[in-house]
């Protein structure tokens, strides 16, 4: 159900010249109007991709704070990880039932390079557990970006460290989602890649 991981940066340009320079290639998704930022994105094998978002100085800066913490950002961080189902409604509807709030579904939409127009429909939990509790994705009938972002890299482990595993698994259990978890002192989500230089870790 892994959708993608949202790496974020208070410097777009600059991450994805190092990701690049650890053997991460990366294709140019495309700006998301009036939120002030862009991404640049890496396939991950299995319909999954790593989404690098940052500020786009192209966009004036807008009227809410950039999504994902961009703008409380000192470096790059990975800061959530989103999961797809088919039924985005009904997905939303099961969690709330197991007793986890997931959030309201929103329209959102961006152009590639190419001039396609992708929409789609997300929420966001209010609460998301230090960016270990998934938001949900539903792409409905528009192109995974997936298949369009640049390849050479795999998701070799996903896992997360926090406070309070039991509870966070329930969290995940009510989203359908799986995710090994350690206890730790401070939420961290841990992704490990392959690529032709090596292994990268991601956090």
């Amino acid at each position: 159900m892994l959708d993608h991981l949202v790496y974020a940066t208070p410097d777009l340009d600059r991450t994805v010249e190092e990701l690049a320079g650890r053997g991460i290639a990366l294709s140019p998704g495309g700006p998301h109007p009036g939120l002030g930022t862009r991404n640049h994105l890496a396939a991950l094998g299995e319909n999954a991709f790593l989404e690098v978002i940052g500020p786009d100085p192209e966009q004036p800066d807008p009227a809410t704070p950039r999504p994902f913490g961009v703008d409380e950002l000192t470096g790059p961080k990975l800061v959530t990880w989103a999961i797809q189902v088919p039924d985005l409604d009904a997905a939303l509807d099961r969690a709330r039932a197991a007793g986890h709030e997931p959030g309201d579904a929103v329209p959102m939409s961006r152009r590639r390079p190419d001039g396609v127009l992708l929409s789609w429909r997300l929420a966001f939990p209010p609460d998301n557990e230090g960016g270990l509790a998934p938001f949900v994705i539903g792409w409905g009938d528009t192109p995974h970006p997936s298949r369009t972002a640049a390849t050479g890299t795999t998701l070799v482990s996903l896992r997360g460290e926090h406070p309070d595993p039991a509870r966070l698994g329930r969290v995940l259990a009510a989203l359908g989602a799986e995710l090994d978890v350690t206890e730790a002192a401070a939420p961290a989500l841990v992704a490990e890649l392959g690529t032709a230089s090596g292994t990268v870790v991601l956090r």
